[in-house]
């Protein structure tokens, strides 16, 4: 498996000139990097104007290894290939790494640029990029993976500390600046007598002694790290090293390294607007930084909200009289990390009331709009106190819980409110504080605890009677002022104290069914499966011509393409026979064919749209303006991965992919509506599909599509 790491961007606030001049202290040999014993100079070249001068250079370093596996492979120093081209007229310098030992068995390939900063030419900004992919190694591979992972992010730690220390080093010399390239007072005359213009001469790859030894690592570095245009860190587009420690917390290079990844594959395939930071963040912490796994359930999460509308929960939802007058939870204040503080006394709340009441649903999107809030108020603290705040605090008072509050269908929506915020809000409780806990509490736990990760278990304080009153207890975490009044404090909490629902405020099953319904299908949204051999059809009548066909869809499992086609003839309804051969449903939603099987492409229908390719996770948006009136088809369909080109057997790839979606089965969420071209503006912001933004967790972010021919068809990332 390939190890990839990818820096945050690097502000040093000093000229990059100054940067250039500390950076060539460190050669050919840097005591602050033990490691680093000793370098050769292999092939140098310089500019006639002196704008250009690129260095190849062959490094000696002594890994920290066991005696054993040294012994084993052979070797005690392990050597490395470095490329600088320092072009001091566009102020940038690129750096290439290779492995020259064990090239064979190891590919180590390195790239790192020092640029500008686009903001203030006085800054200097450096980004790193890395892979290390261990074909084999004596059967050492997994304690050789280690080894390099920790010898490198070490050496990421100590990169900025070097520069500073020669940049000290410089001062107490008393070199305070350094002045910028100029072209050289003959090579000013020369141009201005010259019939010619004459360039200044650009940065040249200049030959490889190694390859000439035999050593091919160099067609792997062109190929896999050729040096990219800078692009300078921004706000918008990359991630500062300052930003993530004073809004994002202390992260070690390689957490860095995931965050700027998954971010990264967030912008290439939902092409819009992506989460916030933070809220990417959460996720990882959630798979312990693994990837993959993060991802799956982050866009899980966004096709969610997505569908249910949970972003615009606060300002469009208003919760039930019943709610507010008998709900036992509410904010308070803050604890002493600055994590907002919500205080719910479950023991004086009437569970089963309030189910008889509202109904299972009511109650979980109560449960949500208080998490959104928490996220809310989550920014505003990290806004306030000067650092990052993510998480809330929750104080929950247990006296008064009795047999009653484990009342069947009470603890049934307890679970599955667990369920869902566990699944979209991980990370987001930073402690649960349990005061009073009475006798039944263990068989509360019991029932509970297997439903709740093993980190937010960890988090949990549980004290019984008044033990909270002493060391170790309530004082620990909250200040003095602010504990509410209820548990022998100083401060009026306008938390409800609770109480018995009214049973004239009960209603029937029926009504609480009917009400679940509506609650959860309020959505624009439909689903559909789509299967290998049966795509999934819709059909437009259209009357008048030039009308504007939308659509905003996500692939939620699988890949599928994408199709638009136009008729004359009526599409045939699915008929639901015994059979069903042109109607399926399932769980995930139903499959209806429309193009009848003795319809000729080009005769009885054609194609308005070049098919388009959606990957799993992806977003997209887009419109089509008709030119004709008659019936439009919108078609998903299963998506086979090519076999190569240039063999009839498949390649390891596609038999992976093939593994991996086993079933056949793909599932999409899509829109579509049709307006008046008059009413169009070319982008899908007039539109109630287009709110697929979620304004609590993105940030704002340049959308961008591509045009077809009449049509506009866009990834966008989810807000």
């Amino acid at each position: 498996m390939v190890q990839k790491y990818q820096s945050p961007v690097r502000v040093y606030k000093h000229p990059f000139e100054l940067i250039m001049a500390a950076y060539e202290r460190r050669f050919p040999t840097c005591p602050l990097i033990p490691m680093f014993v000793a370098s050769d100079t292999v092939n140098e070249f310089k500019s006639e104007d002196g704008a250009v001068h690129v260095i190849e250079r062959r490094c000696k370093l002594d890994i920290d290894a066991p005696r054993l596996l040294k012994k084993i492979a052979g070797v005690d120093y392990v050597y490395f290939v470095q490329k600088n081209s320092l072009n001091r007229q566009d102020r940038t310098l690129h750096i290439e790494a290779y492995n020259e030992t064990f090239s064979n068995r190891v590919i180590i390939n390195e790239h790192c640029c020092y640029t500008v900063h686009p903001d203030n030419e006085d800054w200097t900004c450096f980004e790193q990029s890395a892979s290390l992919d261990i074909k084999s190694f004596f059967g050492f591979e997994s304690t050789v993976e280690k080894i390099a992972m920790k010898q490198y992010t070490s050496n990421i730690k100590k990169g900025k500390e070097i520069i500073e220390y020669y940049l000290k080093q410089m001062e107490e010399e008393g070199v305070m600046f350094v002045p910028r390239w100029t072209p050289p007072v003959m090579y000013k005359l020369e141009n201005s007598t010259s019939h010619l213009a004459r360039p200044v001469s650009p940065a040249i790859n200049i030959p490889d002694a190694a390859t000439k030894e035999g050593l091919n690592n160099k067609e792997v570095l062109n190929t896999s790290s050729s040096p990219s245009e800078p692009t300078a860190g921004t706000p918008d587009d990359k991630l500062d090293a300052d930003y993530i420690k004073r809004y994002l917390g202390d992260l070690t290079p390689l957490q860095e390294s995931c965050l700027i990844r998954l971010r990264q594959w967030l912008q290439e395939t939902h092409k819009g607007k992506i989460p916030k930071d933070e809220h990417i963040l959460r996720f990882l912490r959630a798979r312990d930084f693994n990837i993959d796994k993060a991802r799956e359930i982050l866009c899980q999460s966004l096709t969610w909200r997505k569908q249910h509308q949970v972003d615009y929960i606060l300002d469009t939802w208003n919760p039930p009289q019943v709610l507010q007058d008998y709900y036992a939870g509410g904010w308070h204040h803050h604890d002493k990390d600055g994590r907002p503080l919500y205080v719910l006394r479950l023991g004086q709340m009437d569970t089963k009331g309030l189910v008889r009441a509202l109904g299972e649903e009511a109650l979980l999107r109560y449960v949500l709009s208080i998490n959104e809030e928490g996220l809310r108020r989550c920014e505003e603290n990290t806004k306030v106190f000067g650092r990052p705040i993510s998480s809330w605090t929750c104080l929950v008072d247990l006296e008064g819980l009795n047999m009653r509050h484990l009342w069947r269908p009470g603890v049934k929506a307890l679970l599955r409110i667990i369920e869902v915020v566990e699944a979209n809000y991980p990370e987001t409780l930073g402690r649960l504080l349990i005061l009073r806990a009475p006798r039944v509490f263990p068989v509360l736990w019991t029932l509970v605890s297997p439903f709740i990760d093993d980190n937010t278990r960890k988090k949990f304080l549980i004290y019984a009677g008044n033990d909270y009153q002493g060391p170790g207890g309530l004082l620990d975490y909250i200040d003095k002022e602010i504990i509410p009044d209820f548990l022998s404090g100083e401060c009026m909490c306008d938390v409800p104290e609770g109480g018995l629902v009214p049973k004239s405020l009960y209603r029937t099953a029926e009504e609480l069914e009917n009400e679940d319904i509506k609650l959860w299908t309020e959505t624009i949204y439909q689903s559909a499966s789509v299967f290998k051999g049966a795509p999934h059809e819709i059909f437009i009548q259209i009357v008048d011509a030039s009308s504007v066909i939308t659509w905003d869809f996500d692939v939620c499992k699988g890949d599928i393409v994408f199709n638009i086609y136009h008729s004359k003839r009526v599409p045939q309804p699915p008929k639901k026979d015994s059979l069903g051969t042109h109607s399926i449903t399932s769980p995930g939603g139903n499959n209806v064919q429309l193009i009848d099987k003795v319809w000729q492409l080009g005769r009885d229908y054609s194609m308005v749209e070049s098919p388009l390719i959606c990957k799993e996770g992806e977003s997209v948006q887009g419109s089509h303006v008709t030119r004709w009136p008659g019936f439009y088809i919108l078609q998903w369909k299963f998506h086979s991965m090519p076999a190569c080109a240039t063999t009839n057997l498949p390649r390891v790839d596609d038999v992976l992919a093939s593994l991996q979606v086993s079933s056949h089965k793909c599932k999409v969420m899509y829109y579509t509506e049709v307006i008046g071209s008059e009413d169009f503006r070319g982008s899908m912001t007039s539109l109630e599909s287009s709110h697929s933004g979620f304004s609590q967790l993105s940030a704002a972010t340049t959308s961008s599509s591509q045009s077809h021919s009449s049509s506009m068809i866009s990834r966008w990332r989810f807000c």
